[in-house]
């Protein structure tokens, strides 16, 4: 499948593995439909990542590992607090006016750093990522990439100096 993109290589990885990503992600998840939905997401991950599967040492951790974040995300946006923002005190709003010139600097400055992390390197990127924007310990996320928690937070420690660097020389 790596080295060929071949989906009758990923329709057998999933005939072989289906079952028991099912029976492992219910072990984290109760609703039938939403096992499902994740276990097809862990299939698609795999497919999105099939050119660095060569360097994968244990597949079956892989897989497993990429149903279980999965399942903690999936867990995670179910039990996200939200408010209804009709209950919220206008007052609470009070002071926060932003100009327009400060929207445009805000949103100049957001899309500058969304273009410095897709600069950067693919490995670098992918533990910025799973870091700070996913929320993941240094130690899941070096789990994940399959590297030592010193890796990654080197590659972190060049994302950000790389991030800096973008924001003091702005274009």
């Amino acid at each position: 499948m790596a080295r060929n993109s071949s989906q009758k290589a990923l329709q057998e990885l999933y005939m072989l593995y289906y079952q028991r990503l099912y029976r492992y992600v219910g072990l984290y998840v109760r609703k039938d439909e939403v096992i499902g939905e994740i276990v097809s997401d862990v299939f698609f991950a795999v497919w999105e990542q099939r050119l660095e599967l060569l360097s994968v040492k244990n597949f079956n951790a892989f897989i497993y590992r990429i149903a279980k974040y999965k399942a903690l995300n999936y867990l995670r946006r179910k039990n996200l607090n939200t408010v209804d923002i009709d209950h919220i005190p206008f007052d609470l709003f009070y002071g926060t006016a932003t100009s327009p010139e400060d929207d445009l600097i805000s949103s100049e400055t957001v899309h500058e750093i969304n273009a410095a992390i897709e600069r950067l390197p693919t490995k670098c990127k992918m533990a910025f990522k799973l870091v700070r924007e996913d929320g993941m310990s240094y130690k899941e996320a070096a789990d994940f990439l399959s590297i030592s928690s010193r890796t990654l937070e080197v590659h972190i420690y060049r994302a950000v100096r790389k991030i800096r660097e973008v924001l003091k020389n702005p274009k």
